[in-house]
């Protein structure tokens, strides 16, 4: 069983240094120095004040080295483009792999370590919590009680079919929402954010929804294959994705996206800071300084810092609006409480769409410039802004050009939406076969299946991997790789 654990642990310290060797250091140093804090806090419990001390260096050490990268570098970089900054260069602004999913897992360990929710196990076991390749890129943000005593256990490391089944299966549907639906958005998306200041409302409307499905089947394609690929090595993760798009309220979406790093913020910002416990006032104030942080996790840019205000204020309104706004009636028809739950979430939805304008585009006036564009105050549309479907609306509205070019843009936009909202997700269809450790908590949609062992489920799997191999380009890239 050792042999198999350091094979495994030796593969996923190969995948990440395969990009780039030099950050292999960068990882290997920051599991040795974790998992000595972890060791040195556990031995020193009955020193309260120690084991704070050494949880203390450890947070700062983790923090240190990713506001290093992520932040300080940029930073640096931009007052030298100002002439603000001289002097030696700090270092290359490339940011390593993961590093923000990684250093947050790890501070996670060394809290709950501190609090004794966690009780360091072998070092291999460690290793393997924090570099397994399916989540060290892009997560999920594993928790140590959930995956570390899986890979204690014998059983982990033995072939078993069902695990290969379901998550193979599981792969091929996620790749499929990759390169089959999220990259046929990215162009749209991309043309639009290149200048987004001089772009007619419509155009701008129909970029920031191509960028939201993009988002939606990229971050939902690689968290199923994450899911699948440590599945197939006997490991369940917890879920990242649940169907947010399916939300009525700003609170309800961020309990399905990115769900682990909710739930961490959730856990050792928001409730660090008092939670719900210290009245409202307080509540909403953690509540904008919790998401602001997330904001920030995100990246450096002023861009994100407004978008994690943005869902700061967001969620503190839902919250508000909860305790003081109006109730729906007990006794209100069918068609009242359907009403009720359109507009909510047209509102959730809209509100959501505002929020990945700051997220996508390159700098917070790229941002503002496409808000205006969205409600009609932009500098209009320039000949030549745009091109593919988004040209073909606007040629449409302005110039003749076949009525179907109109059509299927429209209908590719819908067609996206409809899958999002009307389909099961993966933790739906793979229900029966514990596709994770995270129970589904989003309706089944208007189109409910299950996935079950057969020649039908097997032949279109087998067809729709044949088409994955097929789209998949070396343009493609995983969003969240960025972060």
């Amino acid at each position: 069983m050792n042999a198999a654990k350091f094979w495994l642990a030796a593969m996923s310290l190969l995948f990440y240094g395969w990009w780039n060797p030099h950050y292999l250091l960068l990882l290997v140093g920051s599991i040795l120095f974790n998992y000595l804090c972890g060791y040195l806090i556990l031995m020193n419990q009955d020193h309260p004040r120690r084991a704070s001390a050494i949880l203390t260096v450890g947070v700062v050490a983790n923090l240190g080295a990713l506001i290093y990268y992520k932040y300080l570098l940029n930073l640096t970089e931009w007052l030298k483009g100002m002439d603000r900054l001289h002097g030696p260069a700090w270092g290359t602004a490339i940011l390593p792999l993961g590093i923000s999913f990684f250093t947050f897992t790890q501070i996670a360990f060394l809290v709950d370590t501190k609090r004794g929710k966690a009780r360091e196990r072998g070092f291999l076991e460690y290793v393997l919590f924090v570099n397994f390749f399916p989540h060290l890129i892009a997560g999920p943000i594993v928790h140590h009680r959930e995956i570390m005593p899986q890979f204690a256990k014998k059983e982990t490391y033995g072939f078993r079919w069902e695990s290969i089944s379901v998550g193979l299966s599981i792969f091929i549907l996620g790749l499929a929402k990759k390169v089959l639906i999220a990259d046929q958005f990215a162009p749209i998306a991309n043309d639009v954010f290149k200048h987004t200041a001089d772009k007619h409302v419509l155009e701008a409307w129909v970029g920031i929804i191509a960028y939201s499905l993009q988002l939606y089947f990229d971050f939902a394609g690689y968290s199923e294959m994450a899911l699948g690929l440590a599945r197939m090595f006997n490991i369940k993760f917890p879920a990242n994705f649940d169907s947010p798009y399916k939300s009525k309220s700003i609170i309800d979406f961020w309990q399905r996206w990115h769900i682990s790093l909710s739930m961490w913020i959730r856990e050792y910002i928001y409730f660090t800071l008092g939670g719900n416990r210290l009245g409202l006032p307080r509540q909403f104030l953690n509540l904008v300084i919790t998401m602001f942080i997330c904001g920030l996790w995100h990246g450096s840019g002023l861009q994100f810092i407004i978008f994690g205000l943005l869902h700061g204020f967001y969620t503190a309104i839902n919250h508000a609006w909860r305790l003081f706004g109006p109730k729906l009636s007990k006794d209100a028809s069918r068609f009242v409480i359907w009403m009720d739950g359109v507009w909510k979430w047209a509102l959730t939805y809209v509100a959501v769409l505002v929020g990945w304008v700051f997220f996508r585009a390159k700098t917070a006036g790229d941002a503002w410039g496409l808000i205006l564009s969205m409600v009609g105050k932009g500098t209009g549309d320039s000949p030549g802004g745009s091109t593919g479907v988004v040209e073909s609306i606007l040629n449409y509205l302005g110039l003749a050009v076949p009525f179907w070019n109109y059509t299927n843009a429209l209908m590719t936009l819908g067609l996206g939406l409809a899958i999002a909202l009307a389909f099961p997700n993966i933790l739906q269809i793979f229900e029966e076969h514990d596709a994770s450790l995270t129970p589904t908590h989003s309706s089944r949609g208007w189109i409910s299946f299950r996935w079950h062992p057969g020649l039908l489920w097997g032949f279109l799997l087998a067809v729709l991997a044949l088409v994955d191999l097929l789209m998949v380009t070396g343009n493609s890239e995983f969003l969240y790789f960025r972060f």
